[in-house]
């Protein structure tokens, strides 16, 4: 995921006009906690492990939730409603960082297509 991230020219090109860094968190997962961030900005993009630093927005949610989204089983607007993924921070900067999302989506696809979440 790190490098699929860090190779997309679309991202790099949204991280010239966007900054955000967000912190995910996945709780209760076969390997306990896991911690991972997104930092977008000054024509770059990182995804790692650990947190964003400088983290404008936080998610949570567990193991069980995550699978569902990445899968497809769950729709992510429906989890953020239900409670299932927490959100903290700073919503309008998430909300302005929309373009950016889209385009993580479709690397994030390619990625889940390789990924065996059993």
């Amino acid at each position: 995921m790190t490098a699929a991230v860090a190779d997309d020219a679309s991202l790099s090109a949204l991280a010239h006009d966007h900054r955000i860094g967000v912190t995910q968190r996945v709780t209760d997962g076969p390997d306990g906690d896991v911690t991972y961030h997104l930092q977008v900005g000054d024509g770059q993009v990182a995804f790692g492990a650990g947190p964003a630093d400088p983290e404008d927005v936080a998610m949570e949610q567990s193991y069980d939730t995550a699978v569902a989204v990445a899968t497809g089983t769950l729709n992510a607007q429906e989890a953020f409603i239900t409670g299932k993924i927490l959100l903290f921070g700073d919503r309008e900067c998430l909300m302005g960082a929309q373009d950016v999302f889209a385009g993580l989506d479709r690397v994030f696809r390619q990625v889940r297509e390789h990924t065996d979440y059993t």
